[in-house]
């Protein structure tokens, strides 16, 4: 498996087509229409938010995928279209039947998506005077221009490319995300979409698509919000050669290679946090199972004090264990649990280790990204999330959104 390509590198994938243009849906000038055209022979596969307060374009995005194969996937930036009621279902509906008609495929092959402000009216208008241009825009090597034009806050796009032999054939993987805030798992605010041009019938691409999200996306924390409008899909266009579960190490190495694309994104969003400065990862390892595991290192990852603490470069442990202490683990036992940051031991025996020096703890909170790690001393599960520092810029951009 080759190494990752990014920005201008992107590597096309064949069977898949991508363009973007500036609409002026929010800003005059910016990038912020996006359309995926997918070969006849093509299969998808999505996750949504989990958020209750779902928007219009993944309500009805769910609804296509359900009815058939889509043929074309249609982004666009500046307004999510939720909280917008029946009018926001109306608006959802009438930009794919209009894509639909532009690419003379049917409305529910087209399965839409949006992502901004939330609350606001999306605008017809702009959407479907770009719609000729787009279409025409349609080329196999769009994907570095819709990597930048899917963004809301980001301070750069999140795109890369990966090669991977399956058999005697060469296959591609190219995916581009979006989301620097409210993030957090199940899922984020954010939008990936992916692309590989195997043949992979859909039953198996959602079942790996969902392994895969679990293992990146659905691990990542800013804010500890999530959003209304989250997605994560996965095409594969058919245009290389089929591929199942039945081909054991190919199917094996595709997965691998997935996954590699889907964690890349995925710690890039938090790299990209808003205002954030510190890209953090928590280990928590030594626990009763996978739940409890998962259950702690989610509770430090979203300590807003942990978090500014990060921020400080100050190695506060006492937060660090506070955090530990109010995940829910029944009967744990505070003696047994240890702390490291990076390779520097902090606490043992429920207390500070005998050698920890403060200097340090600072040495490794100075970084731009370290490891924060705790062992529970109560099994063998282990689990690992990536977190960011808390800014004061986290507080102005987020103040300023809508303005």
């Amino acid at each position: 498996m080759s190494e990752p390509a990014d920005g201008e590198a992107l590597l096309a994938v064949p069977g898949i087509e991508v363009a973007a243009v500036a609409a002026g849906i929010r800003k005059p000038d910016r990038l912020d229409l996006t359309l995926l055209r997918l070969a006849p022979a093509a299969t998808c596969a999505a996750v949504f938010t989990r958020n209750a307060f779902q928007a219009a374009p993944v309500v009805l995005a769910r609804r296509h995928l359900q009815a058939g194969p889509p043929r074309a996937l249609l982004i666009n930036t500046g307004y999510a279209n939720a909280g917008t009621g029946p009018e926001g279902a109306e608006v959802a509906a009438t930009l794919c039947a209009a894509a639909g008609k532009a690419l003379d495929v049917p409305a529910a092959a087209v399965l839409p998506f949006s992502t901004g402000v939330i609350g606001e009216s999306l605008p017809t208008g702009p959407v479907l005077a770009a719609l000729p241009g787009l279409v025409a825009a349609l080329r196999p090597d769009g994907w570095a221009r819709a990597a930048q034009a899917i963004c809301t806050t980001d301070t750069r796009p999140k795109a890369i490319s990966r090669r991977v032999r399956i058999g005697g054939y060469e296959a591609t993987i190219t995916g581009i995300a979006k989301g620097a805030g409210m993030i957090r798992p199940d899922m984020a605010t954010m939008l990936a979409f992916i692309g590989t041009d195997l043949a992979i019938a859909p039953g198996p691409l959602a079942e790996l698509l969902r392994e895969t999200v679990d293992r990146s996306f659905n691990r990542i924390t800013v804010d500890g919000d999530t959003s209304t409008n989250d997605a994560v899909c996965l095409v594969a266009s058919g245009a290389g050669p089929a591929l199942s579960p039945a081909a054991g190490d190919d199917w094996a190495r595709f997965g691998e290679a997935l996954q590699a694309v889907c964690l890349h994104l995925a710690q890039a969003i938090v790299r990209d946090g808003e205002g954030a400065t510190r890209f953090v990862e928590i280990v928590v390892e030594d626990a009763a199972d996978a739940r409890e595991a998962r259950a702690v290192a989610d509770a430090i990852a979203h300590s807003p004090l942990v978090k500014t603490a990060c921020f400080a470069g100050d190695p506060n442990w006492g937060r660090i264990l506070a955090a530990v202490g109010r995940a829910g683990v029944e009967g744990l036992d505070i003696s047994r649990v240890r702390l490291w940051l990076d390779e520097v031991v902090v606490v043992t025996g429920g207390g500070r280790d005998p050698a920890y020096r403060e200097a340090d703890g600072q040495r490794v909170c100075a970084q731009s990204a370290y490891t924060i790690r705790v062992a529970l001393g109560r099994g063998t599960a282990a689990v690992a999330v990536w977190t960011c520092d808390l800014s004061y810029d986290y507080v102005r951009i987020n103040a300023d959104y809508r303005t």
